[in-house]
């Protein structure tokens, strides 16, 4: 048994100095209060390992440039290495299924691949954190439904969102948002810009509705759990709410969030929205929805090190409470995917957690352990 004392542990209620002991795998005892026993922490935070839902960060080690594709395996071990300094003791990588713009991008061309190198690297016992899968649906590629379909039934597919980025709704209700960002993402002209709107649209209309009647029946049949995603009207909430889904994530309005609220849904947000004090594509701040309790999840989406950032932010600037806003990164998630073994400082459950320090203001993480076992 190993003993950690003088930390100021945040477990799902509340904070207080004090001890936390672990035996192989599974913290074994916490105490308030003063000892002489064990590794002295100096005051710094005992955390929960963080549970992310949502990171594209794979993608931006497969292609690190425009037109650039890096080795998969590589890739994955540099994405690992990133996520677990960053705190996150289990991640669901985010793999985008088809790509409504590019067809010769990772989402259209390299996702079998990327599966099945996250696999080999999970048996092989080479990565920091756990890793399992959140599939991203892209509504309106026509060949969804044959990218997707081989991996319904995979035990480490925890989490399938249903996308629609058709410029002119949701999160790209503004056009011009999505003109400006596209063409200095992608480097297009506007002419290109506009023929891929065009072109976007006419698909949406053939196959984005079959498609998702489809994707959801077969989630349901295997037990998945689904989410919508950039959900902007109560109509687009609703039409979840139908199908079953219960998970609202990055709705992009007021209006959503509140009726996914109403209905029961947990919704997550974007940590960098809490960081750069709003979206960058000009919709719904995380903070005013943590300020309205709507908020349930915050994900890294784009930058690993916002999510514990960006709890610490909502507690430090909104007077959100630390134990409301680190249950964001650690046991909601974990609830939301029936990962119920992990995600909060407790007796019993499994010894994924953080050392904190902070300096001004700024949470840095210091050391990360999973199931026992210090990573970094």
């Amino acid at each position: 048994m190993i003993n950690i004392r003088n930390a100021r542990i945040v477990t799902a209620q509340e904070q207080f100095i004090g001890s936390m002991s672990f035996a192989g795998s599974t913290i074994d005892g916490i105490s308030a209060g003063g000892s002489n026993v064990g590794e002295d922490w100096e005051g710094d935070y005992l955390l929960p390992g963080m549970v992310e839902l949502h990171t594209d960060n794979l993608e931006k080690h497969l292609t690190p440039r425009p037109k650039v594709n890096w080795p998969i395996l590589p890739a994955i071990i540099a994405h690992d290495a990133q996520v677990a300094a960053a705190g996150i003791t289990t991640v669901l990588d985010a793999l985008g299924v088809g790509d409504m713009m590019d067809p010769e991008s990772v989402r259209s061309t390299a996702v079998t691949t990327c599966i099945e190198n996250l696999r080999r690297a999970r048996i092989s016992g080479v990565l920091r954190a756990d890793h399992f899968l959140h599939l991203r649906l892209e509504l309106a590629v026509q060949s969804l439904l044959e990218m997707f379909s081989p991996y319904v039934d995979d035990p480490a597919l925890k989490l399938v969102s249903l996308m629609d980025h058709t410029p002119g709704q949701r999160q790209w209700t503004n056009l011009e948002h999505y003109r400006v960002y596209t063409a200095g993402k992608r480097g297009w002209s506007d002419e290109k810009v506009d023929a891929t709107v065009a072109d976007c649209i006419e698909r949406q209309v053939l196959y984005a509705a079959d498609n998702r009647r489809r994707v959801v029946d077969s989630c349901k049949a295997a037990g998945k759990t689904l989410a919508t995603h950039d959900d902007t009207t109560a109509e687009h909430v609703l039409e979840g709410v139908a199908e079953g889904i219960r998970i609202c994530e990055f709705p992009t309005s007021m209006a959503a969030a509140t009726t996914a609220r109403s209905h029961g849904l947990g919704i997550i947000m974007g940590a960098p929205n809490v960081i750069r004090g709003g979206s960058h594509s000009g919709n719904v701040s995380a903070a005013e929805l943590a300020r309205a309790d709507l908020l349930d999840v915050l994900s890294s989406d784009y930058v690993p090190a916002s999510m514990l950032h960006g709890a610490f932010m909502l507690h430090q600037k909104e007077g959100v409470d630390l134990s409301k806003t680190i249950n964001m990164v650690s046991r909601n998630p974990a609830r939301m995917i029936a990962l119920d073994d992990r995600g909060e400082i407790a007796t019993g459950l499994r010894a994924d957690f953080l050392r904190v320090r902070v300096i001004d203001d700024i949470p840095i993480v210091m050391q990360v352990w999973k199931a026992g076992r210090r990573e970094v």
